[in-house]
């Protein structure tokens, strides 16, 4: 049986985040660093000082004590001391980190303490996320979970800064938790998109979408879903496509399906067993359901899953 909470836990579950931390930047003076465009996301925060953000396409962005930012499959972007520094690649001066740390200019009280990490994805179901990420988030220190930001950047700057037993598992588990306040922060603005993301702040329609994934089985129809958002069917499938981007029966089908990929990726459940989970009747049923979404027989996905994957993503 496949296990589901909630559709945050549900879609972080499904995309296998890796994560890798650091190396922390300590920095003085003038400097610059420009990065390389990269998959999926980056993520970090200040300690100490104050930093430039520049991303392309985007004003710049002063990043200060405690603020916190996200990067979400973002074009290249520069962090620096100052905006008339000369940019240097930032992957010359990664490769010269030592012990989990990279130096720029003479060591100061007063100098710049950054730490940050890359989230890479499964890449079969990174769309389930990035595909409702803007590519760039920045959470200031003074703002709606900025105190809570700060101190898991805190606490993961100390984890990189100390060869502890555990180091790496702690660091992966508070760089997912970092990533979940994040997407939290962005999901709770004024601003926030369409997708199952900002939805989950719609009473009504979140209340469904909750429903759907703690029994992704069930025959749902639209009238137990808009009970459920407390509408009537026409305003609900109508609130839900609005919010969502897709139909509340074409949400189910995908999410069924999403389910349903990586389990056979994974070859954890038969395909009569995998039909039953996700809410169907018969094998035959949903083998159409699935050629539909996914354009292959279940057993054609399996097979062509069981074959070597080579990862994409910037590991840096």
């Amino acid at each position: 049986m496949l296990g589901f909470r909630d559709p945050v836990a549900d879609a972080i579950g499904l995309l296998r985040p890796r994560t890798v931390i650091g190396p922390s930047l300590r920095a003085t003076g003038q400097w610059a660093l420009s990065f390389d465009t990269f998959l999926h996301v980056r993520i970090g925060g200040l300690v100490r000082g104050t930093c430039w953000l520049v991303l392309e396409g985007h004003e710049p962005v002063l990043l200060r004590e405690g603020d916190t930012f996200m990067l979400g499959n973002p074009p290249p972007y520069v962090l620096a001391g100052t905006l008339d520094a000369s940019p240097r690649p930032a992957e010359q001066v990664w490769a010269g980190a030592e012990d989990g740390f990279v130096r720029i200019g003479p060591e100061s009280e007063d100098d710049l303490y950054l730490c940050v990490g890359h989230i890479a994805f499964d890449e079969r179901n990174a769309a389930l996320l990035t595909d409702l990420l803007p590519p760039l988030v920045i959470v200031h220190a003074a703002d709606p979970h900025g105190g809570r930001l700060a101190q898991l950047i805190d606490l993961l700057a100390t984890e990189v800064g100390v060869a502890a037993p555990g180091g790496p598992l702690v660091q992966n588990h508070l760089a997912q938790i970092l990533l979940v306040h994040m997407l939290r922060a962005h999901a709770g603005r004024t601003d926030r998109p369409t997708g199952w993301l900002g939805a989950l702040n719609e009473d009504g329609i979140g209340a469904a979408l909750r429903a759907v994934h703690a029994d992704v089985a069930h025959p749902w129809n639209l009238k137990e879903l808009a009970d459920i958002s407390h509408m009537s069917r026409s305003a609900f499938a109508r609130a839900f496509k609005n919010h969502v981007g897709v139909p509340p029966l074409e949400y189910l089908i995908q999410w069924r399906m999403n389910l349903a990929r990586d389990a056979l990726a994974r070859d954890t459940l038969s395909i009569s067993e995998l039909a039953r989970a996700t809410g169907y009747l018969s094998e035959s049923a949903f083998s159409t359901a699935f050629r539909r979404v996914v354009g292959s027989s279940p057993a054609q996905f399996r097979n062509q899953a069981r074959q070597p994957q080579h990862s994409t993503a910037d590991e840096g």
